[in-house]
């Protein structure tokens, strides 16, 4: 008896009653079996089809994987593939020679400021290593200060201009400005491989800086303000009347000592401040630093010797003579504070009478031009810095607001739809109302203007106002192209006025050691003449000079006689580089250092107005 099956239908199948079995050992004939069960031919051929192409297939036994042939030779066809797309032309890059892109040129600013700097190589005074690098040049000045109480005398700092006098007052604010400059721009000094090379400059006008007072004590009455000069119109060997390399004088150069003079303390101080900011990692010298800049202002604060330093000195007034020293300290005190965080200095910058007494408020045209003798228009603008990145509020909000006024302000004068200035037909700015020696203003406003546009950057504001009408802060790089530019060679003379920079440049630069050979033979100070009245071009190039530039009328006569067009100066060196550090994108860095020169001021918490005095009832 069959069992049942469940699913319908039985196991059984006969043909002409006849049994047909299944052995296990056995495989149905299926398309004998339909054909003997009478299906139409419609179902027997689809069944017999399907039959035909269940042909078995071949497999692959990898042990833990089995594969068709087919799949198999699919993914070693697909892995040859994938070596060809991918691997091939990976394997055939890494076999060739490999071509690296070269680097983006450096721009005209860079090339100019590599040479700029070569300037300060050139004007040091003392005993020079061989590393300065300018070969023309050796050790001078050893004998300076010997009638002076120091000990090692006064050796070392940097000669002015094209004479080999000693000026303190320019010196120390071409040192300030270089230091400003980078603190500001570090990112793109040590890009550019000039940081160590522009840290190594300052020292060098700071060392000598402190040597001119008692840097150990904490209260002097006495500053050696300067090494060497001239009387107008003498005829004893100085140095005017001798045209002598600074390798061979042989004259007397007698120093300049100076028992008031608070503009002078307070630009020295200023330029040891700055400085102690820039050399933080040197900790010892930083301080050393610090406590003459402290010296030096506690000097200059001093009620019995507020008169100008230059009033009544025959050696000094017809050449530094200084105007006032309110913007002193302004300048002197705002660089205090960020070097030391006191805020016995930032209260004094921002005290009303200062403001008052420096006459900043007047806004005249000659208040907004930064030289070395107005550092208004760059304190102010160190103090709106302040303001615009650390915001202080009370007790500082009100005279802050007034500086940052004052500045947009300034901003605003050098637009030329202001028509504060005029200029000349090659757009030239004449920040100095046409007189000589112009290029030393024109490159101070440049680098105010481009770093007031890179503190408008750093906090992500677009422009400033000047009266009603609203300017991007494109304006201001373009107007500080504009004059770097025109200095640089953009100009009708088609002239470079940086010495070595460009194809033409100027080749009778108003210089004593640039004029005079470099052949091992010692000239008088009458000597020398010969080379002051050729013709020919100076036997050495002075590179990096910015000469004192063109006239009004953008004219410019190379000539060795005339001063005015073709003799350069420390601190007009020190504005151009500043200019061209904060106008160069060769290194794709862009923007300032917010922090480093705010480093050691204490945390700002909020700060509240006083209360108002209690309550008292109104007698009536």
């Amino acid at each position: 008896m069959h069992s049942r099956n469940h699913w319908g239908g039985s196991f059984e199948m006969s043909n002409n009653g006849e049994e047909v079995e299944k052995n296990k050992n056995d495989e149905w004939d299926r398309a004998a079996l339909l054909q003997s069960q009478d299906l139409d031919e419609t179902l027997q051929s689809w069944v017999l089809e399907r039959v035909e192409k269940s042909k078995k297939k071949r497999y692959v036994d990898f042990g833990c994987i089995v594969m068709s042939h087919k799949a198999l030779k699919w993914i070693l066809s697909s892995i040859f593939m994938a070596f060809l797309l991918i691997a091939l032309p990976i394997i055939i890059t890494k076999s060739l020679p490999k071509h690296h892109s070269p680097p983006t040129p450096p721009d005209n600013y860079t090339l100019a400021l590599h040479k700029a700097l070569l300037f300060f190589n050139a004007q040091k005074s003392g005993r020079l290593g061989k590393s300065n690098g300018i070969a023309w040049r050796g050790n001078s000045g050893l004998d300076d200060g010997k009638d002076t109480d120091v000990k090692g005398g006064l050796v070392g700092g940097y000669y002015d201009a094209g004479d080999n006098i000693k000026f303190n007052f320019p010196m120390s604010f071409a040192m300030t400005m270089l230091s400003w400059s980078v603190l500001e721009y570090k990112d793109k000094y040590m890009a550019l491989n000039e940081y160590q090379h522009t840290r190594e400059l300052i020292k060098w006008g700071t060392d000598y800086l402190l040597l001119t007072f008692n840097s150990s004590a904490t209260k002097i009455n006495k500053i050696y303000a300067q090494v060497g000069g001239s009387l107008n119109a003498s005829t004893t060997p100085d140095d005017h009347n001798c045209w002598q390399r600074p390798e061979d004088m042989d004259y007397p150069r007698h120093t300049i000592s100076i028992f008031q003079g608070p503009d002078l303390a307070a630009e020295m101080a200023a330029a040891l401040a700055s400085a102690s900011i820039l050399f933080q990692d040197d900790p010892s010298y930083s301080n050393k630093l610090i406590k003459g800049a402290q010296t030096l202002f506690d000097f200059a604060r001093d009620a019995g010797k507020r008169k100008p330093y230059s009033r009544g000195e025959p050696y000094i007034e017809p050449f530094y003579n200084s105007s006032g020293y309110y913007d002193e300290y302004m300048w002197g005190a705002a660089w205090l504070y960020y070097a030391t965080g006191n805020t016995t200095y930032i209260s004094l910058a921002t005290n009303p009478s200062i403001f008052k007494n420096s006459k900043a408020y007047l806004l005249t045209p000659q208040f907004t031009v930064l030289s070395w003798d107005n550092k208004l228009p760059a304190a102010m603008l160190l103090l709106t810095r302040f303001r615009m990145f650390l915001n202080p509020g009370y007790p500082y909000e009100d005279m802050l607001k007034m500086y940052h006024n004052v500045t947009s302000l300034t901003m605003c004068s050098y637009l030329q739809q202001y028509r504060v200035f005029n200029r000349t037909r090659g757009g030239l700015i004449q920040l100095n109302n046409g007189q000589p020696q112009s290029l030393q203003y024109v490159a101070n406003a440049a680098f105010l203007a481009s770093l007031f546009a890179d503190y408008m950057q750093g906090i992500g504001v677009p422009g400033w106002y000047c009266g009603s009408t609203y300017f991007p802060v494109s304006a201001l790089k373009t107007f500080a192209t504009s004059q770097v530019d025109y200095i640089l060679g953009k100009n009708p003379m088609k002239m470079s006025y940086i010495v070595g920079f460009g194809n033409k440049f100027p080749r009778h630069v108003h210089h004593r050691g640039a004029s005079i050979p470099n052949d091992h033979q010692h000239h008088s100070c009458t000597g020398g003449w010969k080379w002051f009245d050729t013709s020919n071009p100076n036997p050495n190039t002075i590179t990096g000079a910015m000469v004192g530039g063109p006239d009004r009328f953008d004219r410019f006569h190379d000539s060795r006689r005339n001063y005015n067009f073709t003799e350069p100066t420390l601190a007009g060196n020190a504005g151009i580089v500043a200019a061209l550090i904060s106008l160069t994108g060769t290194t794709g860095s862009s923007g300032v250092d917010r922090n480093t020169i705010f480093s050691a001021i204490p945390p700002l918490g909020p700060q509240n107005p006083p209360p108002p005095p209690p309550w008292k009832p109104i007698k009536t």
